[in-house]
């Protein structure tokens, strides 16, 4: 039975060399292809960081006033951020982890407002306990985490449990994004179309 003709017969290659030198070839071309697409990858990836980095992702800052901190939940895809007090030592320790969290995790902005500068976030979202770290997606809450409870109840919880809470919450991100929904309330905008609906401002 004759070979397809579309195929190269393997017969016709007296040398070994040849061969490989053929097959070195295919590989060396489509190691070429991939290493174009992944520096085409990296590219964008430096100039996505870069754009992130000129609007303080990568680091933890502090907010001083609630107006401020409520256009920056609304207007970033990822936030965390910390109601806190200087005075309370567990503020402090929740700082050091949320510091860590944010040079490792870019693509989410962490911020905190001390919460004598924020009396109407403060009785809007009924924070009662400190710390107080809540993160939004979209402009959407997705969770609260009053005090350590939820982290364990010792000061001395580890930064992974919080990112673990922080990721399955959709506010962090592993390497690849998966699309988490908005699910949950938010006090700053509504995601129904009943209450656009019932809007006051028709």
């Amino acid at each position: 039975m004759s070979a397809p003709t579309s195929q190269r017969d393997l017969e016709d290659l007296t040398d070994d060399e040849a061969l490989f030198k053929e097959l070195e070839q295919e590989d060396d071309d489509d190691i070429a292809i991939m290493r174009e697409r992944r520096i085409k990858e990296i590219q964008l990836e430096l100039e996505r960081r870069n754009a992130m980095q000129e609007n303080d992702h990568g680091s933890y800052k502090e907010i001083k006033n609630e107006k401020d901190f409520m256009n920056i939940t609304t207007s970033t895809k990822y936030v965390v951020g910390h109601f806190f007090h200087p005075d309370f030592r567990r503020c402090q320790i929740m700082d050091k982890h949320m510091e860590g969290l944010a040079k490792k995790h870019y693509q989410t902005r962490f911020i905190k407002i001390d919460v004598a500068n924020a009396p109407f976030l403060v009785e809007k979202l009924q924070i009662r306990v400190l710390p107080c770290v809540m993160a939004w997606l979209d402009g959407y809450a997705q969770i609260k985490i009053v005090g350590f409870d939820e982290l364990g109840g010792t000061d001395g919880f580890s930064t992974a449990l919080l990112e673990l809470k922080l990721m399955n919450a959709g506010v962090i991100r592993k390497k690849i994004d998966e699309g988490v929904p908005a699910t949950k309330g938010s006090i700053f905008q509504s995601n129904t179309k009943q209450d656009e609906d019932d809007s006051d401002y028709d």
